[in-house]
């Protein structure tokens, strides 16, 4: 082994090792940031390592290194400043963009190594195993990720999308491209083979996506990422790069386990999610029969609400899309800030799936500062709202209906937080329409609740002002 060679080694060991870590420091809100920065570090390693070992293999092709420095600048380029451009309301879609991007990248990794070696011997089963597997998940990866992307941001209906015969189609697909993939592994060096289970796999992650319905957004979004994952592993196989295949398995592993936990806080199988077919789109319509009935519903103003929080020695706070659709996480920051400043207790409540992707509810706080002290997660919370003087729930909807506990409905068993349990409800929402679910939610209705209808901003930019009267009379 040469010096070189060691060198290019050991520096994508060490990118490796930063990956363990930041992932490991990913585990906390309170040490995410140091993670994403400690896992960016060590890609910036691999990245160098990547560049020096392909400046002193390849020498002097110059197209190809025009194209490489110009890739480069374009993609981090747009990257960061879409980075930076982005509301927190489209974090969801430009992760599922970002998953596109890794998908598709690495199925173009194996496509290409299989094009730019058309003869020779028959690629041995180490090497064709990984790359039919690379363009097979990389290609379900890319469409099946702009599709999520495109529910999220409301270019393609968010409500599942059927047709009939969609499941014979799935079925058709999948055996086309599992078909073409097992000819490709017997006769490595067909393009035309390779090509049949690229445009198969394309055409799958559209037809398995488009049934998800808005329900399922955080589960489908971590699914992706670990398949993702997956791909940029079978790629770093497919062309023998050890810093893909550790950074794509750690993406894998910790995409697949959050998946499952996601899937486990709706009570629901990823099977059963793949299958699609659950909840509605951004486009609800209000309930029907008494629930629609306002003379039910204890309607309540700014002014009551902020007669409630004054009072109150403990509040906590549950937060849902609504909270990220309004972009009223500072204002929600700012009114718990007078409570505490008053000598309230204030926390926050968060459901796994709150949101449309895993975390957003973490993450859509810190952007406002909030300590990380104060997040509660669905455990702790529920633990805590017996002793809750005021349930302030803003833009939640399914993760709070006590149906949950009910047989023989859509979220039967699903983990709810407990905001019933408090010694007040506030829920500070538009209308009276379902959540994602398409289910009434009995909460709304319940004696102890007083429904605010508002949008989430301005509702909590007028509770604030009240407050600050209250408590500084």
């Amino acid at each position: 082994m040469s010096a070189f060679v060691f060198v290019i080694g050991s520096a994508y060991l060490l990118a490796a090792v930063l990956f363990v870590v930041g992932l490991h420091w990913m585990r906390a809100p309170s040490t995410a940031r140091r993670g994403n920065l400690i896992s960016a570090a060590g890609m910036v390693v691999a990245v160098a390592a990547t560049l020096t070992f392909a400046l002193a293999d390849s020498g002097g092709r110059l197209l190809a290194w025009i194209a490489l420095v110009l890739g480069l600048l374009l993609g981090g380029l747009y990257g960061v400043l879409q980075a930076r451009r982005v509301r927190m309301t489209e974090i969801p879609q430009l992760v599922s963009v970002f998953n596109a991007v890794g998908g598709g990248a690495a199925a173009a990794v194996a496509f290409a190594a299989s094009v730019l070696h058309p003869g020779g011997p028959a690629l041995d089963p180490t090497t064709s195993v990984p790359l039919v597997l690379d363009v097979l998940i990389g290609s379900v990866t890319f469409s099946g990720s702009l599709i999520a992307a495109g529910k999220l941001q409301g270019i393609v209906p968010g409500r599942p999308i059927l047709f009939p015969g969609s499941r014979a189609a799935n079925v058709a697909v999948v055996a086309v491209a599992l078909g073409a993939g097992v000819l490709t592994l017997l006769h490595t060096h067909n393009i035309v083979l390779l090509l049949i289970v690229l445009l198969a796999a394309l055409t799958f992650g559209v037809l398995m996506v488009l049934p998800i319905g808005g329900a399922d957004a955080p589960v489908i979004v971590s699914l992706l990422n670990a398949l993702t994952g997956l791909a940029v592993a079978m790629a770093g196989f497919a062309i023998d790069n050890q810093a893909m295949i550790i950074a794509g398995a750690l993406v894998g592993a910790a995409g697949t386990i959050l998946t499952l936990q996601m899937a486990q806080a709706m009570n629901r199988s990823v099977g059963n999610i793949v299958l699609g077919g659950f909840g509605t789109g951004d486009t609800t319509t209000a309930p029907s029969g008494p629930d629609a009935d306002l003379t039910h519903v204890r309607t309540v103003t700014a002014d009551d609400v902020a007669l409630q929080l004054a009072y109150a020695q403990h509040v906590m706070i549950v937060p849902g899309y609504g909270l990220a659709a309004a972009q009223a996480q500072h204002e929600v920051a700012e009114l718990a800030k007078v409570l505490t400043d008053h000598g309230a207790d204030v926390e926050y409540a968060i459901h796994p799936v709150a949101g449309r992707m895993p975390g957003h509810m973490n993450v859509l706080l810190a952007e406002a500062n909030v300590p990380y002290t104060q997040m509660l997660q669905i455990d702790e919370a529920n633990a805590a709202f017996s002793t809750c003087d005021v349930a302030l729930v803003v833009g939640a909807n399914d993760v709070t209906n006590p149906d949950a506990r009910e047989p023989g409905n859509a979220v039967s068993g699903m983990p709810i937080l407990d905001v019933d349990h408090a010694t007040s409800v506030v829920v500070l929402k538009r209308s009276m329409s379902p959540g994602y679910a398409g289910i009434a939610n009995p909460l709304f209705t319940d004696p102890r609740t007083g429904m605010f209808f508002a949008d989430a901003k301005k509702g909590l930019s007028d509770t604030v002002a009240a407050v600050k009267e209250y408590v500084t009379a």
